[in-house]
C-alpha cells in the first residue's frame, strides 16, 4: 500500500450538487499540479458525450467508459498507465459491483479516488454500488437538495412520468434530468404500486 490513497464518496439525491462538488474537488487537485482525470458512464449523454456536466452547466472533460466490467477495468488501466494521482467517477451507481473492488484497490495503491453517485433509486431503495462504496469510504460527503413541493431538505429522487410519480414496477435505471425527476423530502416522495 502506498501513502496518499483515499476513497471519498459524494452522495445524495438528484439536484443536490454532487457533480458540481466532484468537479470542484478534481479541479482543486489539478490546480495543485496533481495528475487528475474524470470518468463518466457512456450511458449518461444528457448534456455532453465527452464531458462530465452538472445540472448547473459546470463541465469538465472526461474519459467515457461503458457501464460493464470492461469499462470498470478501463478505469483501472487508464489510471495506472497514465500515472493518475486523483480520479473522479461520476454517476458511479450505473457501474457493476466490480467497481467497488477496483476503486477500493486503487485507493489502496495510493490514488485519491472521488466517486459521485445517487444514494437511493426512485423507489427509495439504496443503490447497491453506492451502499458498498459508502461503507469502505475514508470520507463521505452527503448532500441534500431542496424539495420541489415544500422547500425542506430533500434526500430522495422522485421519478415522474407525464408529470406523475412513476410506479414501483418502472425500470430502476433511467437517465434523465428535470423532465423526469424532482428532488423530494421523505414526506413528499411518492412511489405508487403498479
Amino acid at each position: 500500500m502506498h501513502p496518499g490513497g483515499f476513497l471519498e464518496i459524494i452522495t445524495g439525491p438528484m439536484f443536490a450538487g454532487k457533480t458540481t462538488e466532484l468537479i470542484k474537488r478534481v479541479e482543486r487537485q489539478a490546480f495543485a499540479k496533481r495528475k487528475v482525470a474524470l470518468f463518466k458512464p457512456a450511458i449518461d449523454t444528457r448534456y455532453s458525450a465527452e464531458e462530465v456536466v452538472a445540472h448547473n452547466g459546470l463541465s469538465y472533460g472526461a474519459y467515457v467508459v461503458p457501464t460493464n466490467e470492461e469499462g470498470v477495468e478501463l478505469i483501472r488501466e487508464i489510471t495506472l498507465k497514465e500515472g493518475l494521482e486523483v480520479i473522479g467517477i461520476d454517476e458511479v451507481q450505473f457501474f457493476p459491483m466490480k467497481i467497488v473492488e477496483v476503486l477500493n484497490g486503487l485507493a489502496d495503491e495510493g490514488v485519491y479516488v472521488i466517486a459521485s453517485g445517487l444514494n437511493l433509486d426512485f423507489k427509495g431503495d439504496p443503490f447497491p454500488v453506492t451502499k458498498e462504496l459508502l461503507v469502505r469510504a475514508d470520507n463521505i460527503v452527503y448532500l441534500t437538495a431542496v424539495c420541489t413541493v415544500c422547500g425542506r431538505p430533500a434526500t430522495r429522487s422522485q421519478r415522474l412520468i407525464d408529470g406523475k410519480p412513476a410506479p414501483r414496477n418502472s425500470p430502476v435505471i433511467q437517465v434523465g434530468g428535470r423532465e423526469s425527476y424532482e428532488a423530494r423530502c421523505r414526506e413528499h416522495h411518492i412511489v405508487p404500486e403498479g
